[in-house]
């Protein structure tokens, strides 16, 4: 149904056809009509007219919003307009007035007609996006005058991305930014404008142009732009004072999760280089789809990431389990926000309690069971070695038991690199996990696996969160050693490599997940101080307090000599099932609990060291 506006938009297109076939007419017989019969206007002038105005009010073009004006417009409108001369003229030869039809008027009429609808959409739409924002006046892009409250801007990068930012800018009723101009280290585009808007020049010329046209803020819009390139643009920024931001990554505006008008602040994920991690969503979705997945430690920051890739696949059920109340309850709302159509069940449960996990698990016969609960801080779990026996080996073997004797189709259990020559009892409780998986494996119809892999970007207890509280209070910034390297790689890269590993294997593999190269902690800390605005050094001090108890500085992936194997995934790496003797090594893990619940740690450590042999404590850290 028309609007009033759409009968304003008709009827002015109704004069256009008018106007454009008279003037075609006027053309055609140099101005002179009074050749034409008496009769002209009364049969040929009104059969023209009047199909072409059908023609137009049973097309497309009233449904399209002018200030939106696309290719795909002008593509429809000169689809119009050929159907409607091509019918008129089709419709002289019908009412036996082909004597009237002129090869010249009909060519200059669809002309005129075409290049004056369509200039008609195409002058409002400058109108709109140049001139007329929120009812009033606002200078163009690049102007010097008015808006003082909005940063003058500059974009780095003049190419596809940077030329929709700036469209969806110019689309706001309220532009948050005023651009500038652009930089970009192509020389062919140096000067050149788009929108309006000039190539200032390059990305060395940075401080010069900032200082000549007052810039208070750069936007990176270069979405495929690696961490090394980001790394140089936020000093750069930081050198001339300028605040700086940049748009989502390539893969999240291809995906649609975002826009590229959805600017934000650089992140320490950014800088550190970690690329999108590509899926083969049908392997997964094959043991995910319609089936009953159980995470535990379902409420940490693993395991909550964890639930919400799951979610994605249209589980049957989605089973929440984990030992802290409150964190619960809120994960449990997010993921009925995300995923309003998924069963989800949220069950407090210690994994302790094996009683309770056999509970659960024959009530919900779970297909597929990710193991994420665990004590994971390093320091904690040395002054604390019962407790971390107690969640750590005894949960672990609680769940895998209890999956086995209930049928479960894949259970993955979450493992860690410190693991590897452990020097501290968390990473030798997790090896000792790791061993009972692999023991329990051995003819299984259960498919077990283990996931090995570094530190995640923002976790619970992360060194970043401390960091930042450091860097807010000014500083210091404390560190343990100036040469401690740590492996890197963000929660959602972690979760969903996890995901993909379940697919492979046949049982008792450890997968190891591709960590990269690792990093410096000193250059983690100095990036986030350069991304708070401050220079790491001199704004804000650093300390170095030494290595703390079981902490060893650098990290490994791998056992010497193990047998490690690519899989169909880069990212992903595999050591093939090693032989364990079952009987013996529960023998010594129950024996290791009895000490946890005794609070025997001189015992405790003995015996973790006869399990994990490559165990070696190093309480002063060292």
């Amino acid at each position: 149904m028309f609007k009033p506006r759409r009968y304003f938009v008709y009827f002015l297109d109704l004069f256009l056809i008018i106007e454009s076939y008279f003037l075609a007419l006027l053309l055609d017989r140099d101005f002179n009509l009074s050749l034409l019969p008496p009769t002209f206007f009364q049969s040929v002038f009104v059969i023209v007219i009047g199909i072409q105005a059908l023609v137009f009010v049973t097309s497309s073009l009233y449904r399209s919003i002018w200030r939106y004006a696309s290719l795909h417009d002008m593509m429809e409108i000169f689809k119009t307009v050929s159907i409607a001369c091509i019918f008129s003229g089709l419709a002289l030869f019908f009412f036996r007035l082909d004597a009237h039809f002129s090869r010249v008027v009909f060519v200059l009429d669809m002309g005129l007609l075409l290049g004056q609808v369509a200039g008609t959409r195409l002058c409002w739409r400058v109108y709109r996006e140049r001139y007329f924002q929120n009812g009033g006046l606002l200078p163009a892009f690049g102007s010097k005058g008015g808006g003082d409250a909005v940063p003058r801007t500059l974009i780095v990068g003049a190419g596809d991305a940077g030329n929709m930012l700036l469209r969806e800018i110019a689309k706001q009723p309220e532009p948050s930014y005023r651009i500038v101009g652009f930089i970009d280290d192509d020389p062919e585009k140096l000067h050149m404008r788009m929108l309006g808007v000039e190539v200032l020049g390059a990305i060395a010329d940075l401080d010069q142009i900032v200082a000549e046209h007052s810039i208070d803020k750069v936007i990176i819009a270069i979405p495929s732009a690696g961490s090394k390139f980001l790394r140089g643009m936020v000093f750069k920024c930081q050198q001339t004072g300028v605040r700086f931001k940049i748009i989502p990554g390539l893969s999240e505006i291809i995906s649609g999760d975002v826009k590229v008008s959805n600017i934000r602040d650089v992140e320490i994920e950014d800088l550190l280089g970690r690329d999108p991690v590509k899926l083969d969503d049908s392997s997964i979705s094959n043991y995910l789809n319609g089936k009953r997945v159980l995470v535990s430690g379902a409420a940490g920051s693993i395991g909550s990431e964890i639930c919400r890739q799951v979610g994605q696949y249209a589980p049957a059920m989605l089973v929440l389990l984990d030992n802290a109340e409150t964190p619960l309850f809120y994960i449990e709302r997010e993921l009925s926000a995300l995923f309003p159509g998924l069963h989800i069940v949220p069950l407090l449960c210690d994994v302790r309690n094996q009683d309770r996990v056999e509970h659960i698990f024959s009530e919900i016969l779970p297909d597929v069971v990710f193991h994420a609960a665990a004590y994971k801080h390093v320091p904690m779990i040395e002054h604390n070695p019962a407790e971390g026996v107690l969640c750590n080996i005894l949960g672990g073997m609680n769940i895998a038991a209890v999956s086995q004797q209930f049928g479960v189709s894949n259970f993955v259990m979450i493992s860690t690199d410190k693991a590897v020559n452990p020097t501290n009892v968390m990473g030798a409780t997790k090896r000792a996990t790791e061993r009972f998986i692999q023991a329990l494996a051995d003819g299984s119809h259960t498919k077990f696996s283990t996931v090995r892999f570094g530190n995640v970007l923002g976790s619970n207890g992360s060194v970043i969160p401390v960091f930042m509280e450091q860097i807010a209070s000014g500083g210091p910034v404390t560190i343990t050693h100036p040469e401690i390297t740590r492996f890197f790689m963000t929660i959602p890269e972690a979760s969903q490599l996890v995901l993909q590993s379940a697919c492979f294997g046949t049982g008792g593999e450890i997968f190891v997940l591709d960590m990269g190269e690792p990093v410096r902690i000193v250059e983690l800390a100095e990036h986030l101080v350069r991304l708070s605005g401050m220079t790491p050094h001199s704004d804000i001090d650093f300390v170095y307090t030494g290595l703390r108890p079981g902490e060893k500085l650098y990290e490994e992936l791998f056992f010497k000599g193990e047998n490690v194997l690519n899989t169909p995934h880069s990212k992903i790496h595999v050591m093939a099932p090693v032989t364990q003797d079952y009987e013996e090594l529960l023998h010594l893990l129950q024996r290791l609990v009895c000490a946890a619940r005794e609070n025997d740690t001189a015992t405790l450590l003995t015996l973790l060291q006869a399990v994990v042999p490559e165990y070696t404590p190093t309480p002063n850290g060292k």
